[in-house]
């Protein structure tokens, strides 16, 4: 890719991650907060304002990398944890999948926002409309993906925080002990697992079909549910 592709790709990036992250980080501190605990809002962190959530590496290093290795065909990213006491939520288990549930939830609400928004984009310079749908269609894409990913039940992930609140209390102690290995089964299953599968000749992309195929199906119903497609 040359330089003015990198920088489009950069421009129609940069505004559907920051607030992809953002909203998500925030609505879990602003969840939490009017749940009982206020660390995360002591500590600044229920704002709209990217710098509080920005990650170096998840939020800045590992999204440019992905474009420029892939060629802007792939873009994720993370922002800094929201820190949360669960112990002192009002009901720490209720609660708890309450505050996991609110980041997915905040990226959801942004991508049927964003499909919305098609609407008027026809009603825009030809340019500028060209530059916006292709935010948009970023939006909806790093939003879902956000959402499906984060809700696969692994801790620390939100949908592990799910499991952890829904499960009996035996399953659900059992599966808050994996959380001292969440990350690095999370980087076995997208990065190890996939690079295997290539050497020995297999598909062993646990990653796409637990996520970009889910996301794929979420994003085509959302654009159908608001009447793009």
């Amino acid at each position: 890719m040359n330089l003015e592709g990198i920088l489009f790709q950069l421009s129609v990036w940069t505004i559907p991650v920051l607030l992809a992250i953002t909203l998500h980080e925030a609505a879990h501190g602003f969840v939490a907060w009017r749940l009982g605990d206020d660390t995360a809002y002591r500590l600044g962190r229920v704002t709209f304002n990217p710098l509080r959530h920005i990650d170096p590496f998840g939020t800045i290093l590992l999204p440019a990398m992905l474009l420029f290795v892939s060629g802007g065909r792939i873009m994720f990213g993370f922002a800094k944890p929201v820190p949360v006491n669960f112990m002192r939520l009002r009901r720490p288990r209720r609660d708890m999948v309450w505050v996991a549930v609110a980041g997915p939830g905040a990226n959801l609400v942004m991508a049927f926002a964003a499909a919305a928004l098609f609407h008027v984009a026809p009603a825009l310079p030809e340019e500028f409309g060209r530059w916006f749908m292709h935010n948009l269609n970023n939006a909806i894409w790093i939003n879902v993906l956000l959402a499906v990913f984060n809700m696969l039940p692994i801790p620390p992930l939100d949908g592990g925080r799910v499991a952890v609140g829904l499960l009996p209390l035996p399953l659900a102690r059992a599966l808050q002990r994996l959380e001292r290995f969440g990350f690095a089964i999370i980087i076995g299953g997208v990065f190890i697992l996939p690079w295997i599968g290539r050497t020995v000749g297999l598909d062993l992309n646990v990653f796409h079909w637990l996520v970009v195929t889910p996301a794929l199906y979420v994003s085509e119903m959302i654009l159908t549910v608001v009447g793009v497609t």
